[in-house]
């Protein structure tokens, strides 16, 4: 009874000295931050864990997410016997042992048993195999928990057997009810400026959050305050508080596109990283990317495209910070190409010009003659298959011919676009000798 005693005081005493967000984990549903997609009214996992019915499951998140804030409440809500051993530090002979204690218990007081495995990216197959078989049987559900992809990571066999949840980084708002109730346990206030910096800072992280506040708040005691200030926060987090308001948002990707426009790839590597550091959305900037690609540099490079829609894939793939070498690549390529808007400037006036000038018809030897009766209207009537000719092309006219001789693109003599203008002028030349 006396040790009993002793290691509840223990507890107690750890549990007030443990780190903030060890100390504001949630210890209910309810108190959950983030993750409304699974754990709002009637979404899945709320539903499985509140009735007890959790079967086994990989948590995918980054880091901060609620992956082992989620393990814990569902070890409150559970009839189930929980266990939880760590990938980094467990063994086979680990796993065994907790395997056995499941078979025991169930055969003894017909109690189920839960496993939470934390970083079970880090079990290697042999680990993995041994677990297999009693999440097979059932004899235990497993809640493993992993940053890395677990198509990747996780042996297929053991994935096949568990519902794959997808945790999200924490939105603004969900940050920002985390460093209120950091602010609240910590008996302190702090403006709004701060409070701004922290989530900024972030990057969706809630326990990033939360450590970042707790050091910012013992800065501030150091000073006799109970207001934790914009210094303590920029010292917490060892970085310098950027103004980055709305019109700082529209202001500095302006200046980001005319810098990438305007060729200077050193322009274009500045702002981009006062909007990273500023926690711009990547996504936005990835945005902004693939359209200039497009808009400024077109045809004269063909492959900016290709390179501003592969680095806006690399955001939603790898994410930040890995993803703003990315965005830097994209950056400086386009910054460097050669600069057309001719493709712009050509599908802005042929818009122009439907809406303006009468369209007219589909010609009669361009329209569809695959469907039953469209040789009998006419249809495909005269139409020369350019891959016929030897040439790869046959004089012939597409446009209606109430804008027949209008010209909506005109290359211009900058990279790519250089050999496409004369390619066009000989095929011009063509056609006017065979007319």
């Amino acid at each position: 009874m006396a040790e009993d005693l002793f290691a509840a005081a223990a507890a107690d005493a750890l549990a007030r000295r443990a780190p903030l967000a060890d100390r504001l984990r949630p210890v209910d549903l309810d108190d959950v931050v983030g993750q409304d997609h699974l754990l709002g009214p009637g979404r899945p996992l709320r539903a499985l864990v509140e009735a007890d019915r959790l079967s086994s499951v990989i948590l995918w998140g980054p880091p901060g997410t609620g992956k082992t804030t989620l393990a814990r409440v569902v070890a409150r809500h559970t009839a189930k016997e929980f266990e939880a051993l760590s990938a980094v530090t467990a063994t086979v002979k680990d796993v065994r042992e907790v395997i056995a204690r499941a078979r025991q218990r169930l055969g003894e007081r017909g109690q189920g048993t839960i496993l939470f495995l934390d970083e079970v990216h880090r079990f290697n197959k042999a680990q993995q195999d041994a677990l297999l078989p009693a999440v097979e049987e059932g004899l235990v559900v497993l809640i493993g928990a992993t940053t890395e992809n677990p198509y990747f990571e996780v042996n297929p066999p053991l994935l096949s057997r568990s519902t794959l949840f997808r945790l999200e980084p924490l939105g603004s708002e969900a940050l920002r009810r985390l460093v209120a109730r950091g602010l609240d346990a910590e008996d302190a206030t702090a403006p709004d400026e701060a409070v701004e910096h922290l989530v900024d800072k972030a990057a969706g992280d809630g326990r990033q959050v939360l450590t970042a506040l707790e050091v910012a708040v013992a800065l501030a005691h150091q000073r006799g305050a109970g207001c934790v200030t914009l210094t303590d926060v920029e010292a917490a987090l060892g970085t310098r508080a950027i103004r980055y308001g709305r019109d700082e948002h529209y202001d500095v990707i302006s200046a980001f596109i005319k810098s990438v426009r305007g060729s200077d790839p050193d322009a274009a590597l500045w702002w981009l990283a006062v909007m990273l550091e500023a926690g711009e959305d990547a996504r936005f900037i990835a945005r902004r990317l693939v359209v200039l690609a497009s808009e400024d540099v077109g045809l004269a490079d063909p492959l900016g495209l290709v390179v501003a829609d592969a680095a806006a894939r690399a955001v939603e793939f790898v994410g930040l910070p890995e993803a703003q070498l990315n965005l830097a690549q994209a950056a400086v390529h386009l910054a460097t190409a050669p600069k057309s808007n001719r493709v712009a400037l050509g599908i802005w006036q042929a818009r122009e010009d439907v809406r303006s000038l009468p369209g007219g018809e589909v010609p009669a030897h361009l329209r569809d003659a695959h469907y039953r009766s469209a040789a009998s209207l006419g249809h495909g009537e005269g139409y020369e298959y350019p891959h016929d000719d030897p040439r790869g092309w046959v004089p012939q006219r597409y446009l209606p011919p109430e804008v027949q001789g209008r010209q909506w693109y005109e290359p211009s003599a900058h990279g790519h676009e250089e050999e496409i203008g004369r390619r066009m002028a000989h095929l011009r030349n063509l056609a006017r000798g065979a007319s």
